[in-house]
């Protein structure tokens, strides 16, 4: 099992910083997650890169933890330093009345397909977001297909008659 005592350093690191953008850390088979308030997401990203040189944004995906749970979404964002080889995921959560977080696109250009993916799939709605659009389905098709309660067989929105 790795290591997760430089990772908690940089985590404390953020929290003697930026306190109010930490809300949670939980370690779990070798990796930490940071739990961030939506609000602080774009501040809590611009530390990890310009002050703790995670440079990289990995990964950022959607989870749907069901239409039963509340908060229902998560924001994940996956973390990497070039500079000191290690990985840190930021999370957010989203309730289902009020999907909206920030772009971080202002921080990693990258952000801005991921976060793309991320509305397409799952109905996320990135607040500033420079292009906000589908980009894996056709602009008319209607909801989500990674949400939880959509239909399991899906459905043909096009005839092919």
């Amino acid at each position: 099992m790795p290591d997760t005592k430089p990772l908690l350093d940089f985590v404390e690191k953020l929290k003697a910083e930026k306190p109010e953008a930490v809300t949670e850390v939980r370690e779990a088979l070798g990796e930490v997650t940071v739990f961030v308030p939506r609000e602080h997401i774009v501040e809590a990203c611009r530390f990890m890169k310009e002050v703790l040189d995670f440079d990289m944004l990995a990964d950022l995906c959607g989870v749907d933890r069901g239409p039963e749970e509340d908060p229902r979404f998560e924001v994940n964002y996956h973390l990497f330093s070039t500079k000191h080889h290690k990985r840190l995921r930021l999370k957010v959560l989203l309730s289902e009345d009020d999907p909206h977080v920030a772009t971080v696109t202002t921080v990693w250009k990258t952000a801005n397909w991921h976060e793309r993916e991320t509305y397409d799939m799952f109905g996320i709605i990135f607040d500033g977001h420079p292009d906000l659009r589908r980009i894996l389905l056709p602009s008319d098709f209607d909801g989500h297909p990674l949400r939880k309660d959509y239909p399991l067989r899906g459905y043909e929105p096009y005839s092919l008659t």
